[in-house]
């Protein structure tokens, strides 16, 4: 009687594994034969300019991808390509004082993505990604406040990135 309790155990067990063979617990919808991705510089071309953003921002997604996949980063011939541009880094003010002085300030950044996948170009993409911090209108925008406010822009702009390439949402 334990015999059989175990053998339909593990069959029970193999076919739950089996079918879950293609899944990817991040939403990641790989296509077979994937194994190498490249992520490109991305220029900065708004009219603001602010040293190191293409470097912070090509980090974070290679960071992401790499701890939401299997795939492995290389620095060209990738199966999958992402490139593009920082087409907007703007600072506005979203309401004012009674006096007409900002009591809150936006930062926005924007990017321009080209995506290919070469093994399976229906899957290439090109679209825009924008996301935004606000913060206090009285304070500037400088060391730990501007760290926080791009880690912030570029979680949520990266995270968006993979979802529309990998997770298809």
């Amino acid at each position: 009687m334990k015999n059989y309790f175990f053998y339909f155990s593990l069959l029970g067990v193999s076919l739950t594994l089996l079918g879950c063979g293609a899944y990817s617990f991040t939403g990641a919808s790989i296509p077979a034969g994937t194994e190498t991705y490249q992520v490109n510089r991305f220029e900065n071309t708004s009219l603001l300019i602010e040293p190191g953003l293409e470097r912070d921002f090509k980090l974070a997604l290679e960071d992401l991808i790499q701890n939401q996949t299997n795939l492995n980063l290389v620095p060209s011939k990738g199966d999958l390509v992402y490139e593009g541009e920082i087409t907007n880094y703007r600072i506005s003010p979203t309401t004012a004082t009674s006096d007409n002085r900002a009591a809150q300030n936006r930062l926005t950044i924007s990017i321009k993505l080209r995506f290919f996948n070469r093994k399976k170009e229906e899957d290439d993409l090109e679209q825009s990604f924008s996301f935004f911090y606000d913060y206090p209108g009285s304070a500037q925008l400088v060391g730990s406040q501007k760290t926080t406010a791009h880690e912030e822009i570029f979680e949520r702009i990266t995270q968006d990135i993979f979802n529309a390439t990998l997770a298809k949402w």
